[in-house]
C-alpha cells in the first residue's frame, strides 16, 4: 500500500502582509521545491497550498495571485532539489525563462524541467496548477537519464498529448483535500517517464501507464477486467499480460491492489463512518462481499469492519 502522508495545507491567508513572501518561500523550501518570490503588481501575495506527499514523489495543487518566482543559481545552491519538476497549468497564462529564450505557456500545457538547473516562471494574473517533485534517482531508474538535457512542453487539454492528459486526471484527482485513495505513484512516474523520454521510454512503459491510468479512473466498475484494459490501450490482452509481468506484476493483482486501497481508504475516513462495509466494497468494484473481506483481511493483517469502527471512534 502506498505510504502517503495526510495532506498539508498551507495558505498566506490571515498571515502579516510584510511576511507572506518570506512564509511562503519558507514552505515551499520545505515541501516542495526552493523558489525566490516576488509580486509584480500593488497588493501582497495572495496564495495556497495542497501538499500531497506520497512515498518519493511530492504532488501539490497551487493557486497564488500574480507573481514571479525564480530558481537562481544561488537558491539552488541553498536548497538543491535533486529532482525533475513537473507544473500542469489549469488557471492562468504564464511565461518560462530559462535562460534559452522565454516561452509562453497557457492553461492545458505541461512544462518538465530540471530543478537544479536555473529558471523563472511569471504568472501576470494568478495561475492554479499542479505540481509534481520527481526524485532524480526515481527519474533516473525509469528514464535512463542522470537529467533533462532541455525543458519539454506538451498539451493536454482538448487533443493534447493523451499521456499529458492522463498525467493531468491522475495528479488531480490525487491533489484534493481529501482524496479518495492514494495516487498510483508508480503510474504518475510512468506518464511523466514517456513525456520525457518519448519513444525511447519504450514501449511497454508506455502501454503500461496507459493502462494503468485507464484503470484509475474506472475501479469501482465491476466488469474491468484485463480484457476491457487491453482493448482500451489497443494491444492485445497476451501483450498487456507481458508488459505488466514486466513490472512484477499482472493486470488482476495490480486491479486487486488498487481496489483494496481505495476501500481502505473509504473504510478508515471518519467523514463516511456511516457507510456500510457491503456498500464500500461495491463502490469498489466488488460483487462479492465474502471474496472482499477475505482479500482485504489478507491484504491488511484487519477485518473491514475494524477499520470502520476505528473511524468511527474518531467522529466522537
Amino acid at each position: 500500500m502506498t505510504n502517503a502522508q495526510d495532506p498539508r495545507i498551507f495558505s498566506t491567508a490571515g498571515l502579516p502582509a510584510a511576511r507572506r513572501i518570506e512564509l511562503w518561500e519558507s514552505h515551499n523550501a520545505a515541501a516542495l521545491i526552493g523558489l525566490s518570490c516576488h509580486t509584480t503588481g500593488p497588493g501582497s501575495l495572495a496564495a495556497a497550498e495542497l501538499n500531497v506527499p506520497l512515498d518519493r514523489v511530492q504532488l501539490a495543487r497551487v493557486g497564488a495571485s500574480a507573481h514571479v518566482v525564480e530558481r537562481t543559481a544561488a537558491v539552488i545552491r541553498r536548497s538543491p532539489a535533486d529532482a525533475i519538476a513537473v507544473y500542469l497549468s489549469l488557471r492562468g497564462d504564464a511565461w518560462f525563462d530559462d535562460g534559452d529564450g522565454t516561452r509562453a505557456l497557457r492553461p492545458g500545457h505541461v512544462l518538465i524541467c530540471d530543478a537544479d538547473r536555473p529558471f523563472a516562471r511569471g504568472f501576470a494574473r494568478g495561475l492554479e496548477e499542479l505540481a509534481i517533485k520527481v526524485p532524480r534517482p526515481a527519474f533516473t531508474e525509469l528514464t535512463g537519464l542522470a537529467s533533462l538535457r532541455a525543458p519539454v512542453i506538451a498539451g493536454f487539454a482538448h487533443h493534447g498529448d493523451p499521456y499529458a492528459g492522463a498525467l493531468a486526471r491522475l495528479a488531480g484527482r490525487a491533489a484534493r483535500p481529501r482524496q479518495s485513495v492514494p495516487a498510483d505513484e508508480r503510474a504518475l512516474l510512468e506518464l511523466v517517464t514517456v513525456l520525457v523520454a518519448g519513444r525511447d521510454a519504450g514501449t511497454a512503459i508506455a502501454y503500461r501507464a496507459a493502462a494503468r491510468s485507464y484503470i484509475e479512473a474506472r475501479l469501482s466498475d465491476p466488469g474491468l477486467d484485463a480484457a476491457a484494459v487491453a482493448a482500451a490501450v489497443g494491444i492485445s490482452g497476451r501483450h498487456l499480460s507481458r508488459v505488466f509481468a514486466a513490472d512484477g506484476t499482472s493486470v488482476p493483482r495490480h486491479v486487486l491492489s488498487r481496489r483494496l486501497e481505495l476501500a481502505h481508504a473509504m473504510l478508515a475516513d471518519p467523514g463516511g463512518a456511516d457507510q456500510a462495509v457491503a456498500d464500500v466494497a461495491t463502490r469498489c468494484g466488488f460483487t462479492s462481499v465474502t471474496y472482499f473481506s477475505h482479500a482485504f483481511r489478507q491484504r491488511f493483517g484487519q477485518r473491514a469492519g475494524e477499520i470502520r469502527r476505528q473511524a468511527g471512534r474518531h467522529t466522537r
